[in-house]
């Protein structure tokens, strides 16, 4: 695997308290391997109106951008498309869309959004920007070359307000955000999980009823990273050695899963199963140790609760503490798949479990779908995935 640098993103929002609709939107497009594009657009106001004029708006900036159209005639067709707000003058949507080409060069431009930030080297810095006219309206721009470990930081003004008339006084200023982020600021946490640090602290402060749609964006520049997960043995025991010497032979960390699987890949290392009992939890399975071997863990009920894991990651992600602070397989395997990793081989075994006896069909296609359903989860997260059936 080449050793290459690329943009890993990662967003969440808050709806405007009262509201089944948020007025933020984020879009995100990838017009080639080397070039990914996010835009985080706010409407005015909250509900149904601002989250359809946020909607248009990241939509057709990611869209134009995207097809190499010229940034001010990105801005000039939004401007002259969303309405204007007669009694503010101003139009119904503030924008933050960055581009970032070749993992190295990203470019920023900022239409009424709190400003940007960079997070480099565990530090928050802000970003220069320089301010011009486009359609009679202030833009800012900041063109930088990233390095691996850098952050860039984009919210809605309902992080800003955090808090104003509740716990604050006057709101949460940037100055304070910068801090909090410095502070709270992990190396290896993932784009998803430092916009929920911010996010939630935000929702801490409005007390859990936000007065304004909050969103943050987070665009995190990283090396690449493989992890192999093998689940499942083989159909037939004549494909064992095959399908490990594929497994082992690949670069990254190696996940076994399965009792009958890790006997497979023990019995090819020549190592032992080891018991661990270091790391008990009552609701996951214990694992094992086999020298060779990164992580051995039990089948389908931890692979199951990786899934639940998982589906709240692509959504609230209300549990990453859960996965993040526990050492139990389903929180491991969590961390390596949705924090570390950014490419993925899956080598799913087709064989029937005899230990469901009378049930084995029934375990076989349930083993099937936890694999498929996870698979199709990491490709929402935007890894790359390889599956390998035997």
């Amino acid at each position: 695997m080449k050793n290459e640098i690329i943009p890993e993103y990662g967003y969440l929002s808050l709806n405007h308290a009262g509201e089944q609709l948020c007025g933020d939107s984020v879009a995100v497009v990838q017009p080639d391997e080397n070039t990914q594009i996010l835009v985080l657009a706010d409407g005015m106001g909250s509900g149904v109106k601002a989250n359809i004029l946020s909607t248009l708006t990241a939509t057709m900036m990611s869209t134009m951008l995207a097809r190499n159209v010229a940034f001010d005639d990105c801005v000039e067709t939004i401007l002259s498309t969303l309405p204007v707000c007669k009694e503010r003058e101003a139009n119904y949507c503030t924008f933050t869309a960055i581009s970032v080409s070749g993992g190295r060069h990203a470019e920023i431009y900022n239409y009424d959004n709190p400003e940007p930030f960079l997070i480099r080297g565990g530090k928050s810095q802000p970003l220069y920007f320089l301010t011009g006219e486009v359609a009679g309206k202030q833009i800012d721009r900041a063109a930088l070359e990233v390095e691996p470990g850098d952050c860039i930081v984009m919210m809605s003004d309902g992080c800003i307000h955090a808090g104003v008339g509740v716990t604050l006084n006057y709101g949460w200023e940037l100055p304070q955000i910068m801090n909090f982020m410095q502070a709270n600021f992990r190396k290896d946490a993932s784009a998803k999980n430092l916009a929920t640090l911010l996010v939630d602290r935000c929702n801490a402060l409005y007390e859990d009823k936000p007065g304004d749609d909050t969103s943050c964006a987070v665009v995190r520049i990283r090396e690449r990273s493989q992890a192999n997960i093998m689940f499942g043995p083989p159909s037939k025991p004549r494909d064992d050695e095959k399908a490990c010497s594929l497994f082992f032979g690949l670069e990254g960390k190696h996940i076994v899963c399965g009792g009958v699987t890790a006997a497979v890949a023990a019995r090819y290392l020549g190592k032992e199963i080891l018991p661990d009992n270091v790391n008990m939890d009552e609701t996951i399975p214990p694992m094992s140790i086999i020298d060779g071997v990164d992580l051995v863990t039990e089948g389908m009920l931890t692979l199951q609760r990786v899934t639940e894991y998982a589906e709240d990651y692509l959504g609230r992600n209300s549990r990453s503490f859960d996965w993040n602070c526990s050492l139990d397989g389903a929180s491991l395997i969590a961390s390596a798949l949705f924090e570390e990793a950014t490419d993925i081989n899956f080598f799913i075994g087709t064989a029937m479990n005899t230990a469901y006896q009378d049930e084995a069909e029934y375990g076989y296609k349930l083993k099937m779908k936890i694999g498929e359903k996870l698979v199709s989860q990491l490709r929402a997260m935007n890894k790359t995935v390889n599956v390998t059936y035997f």
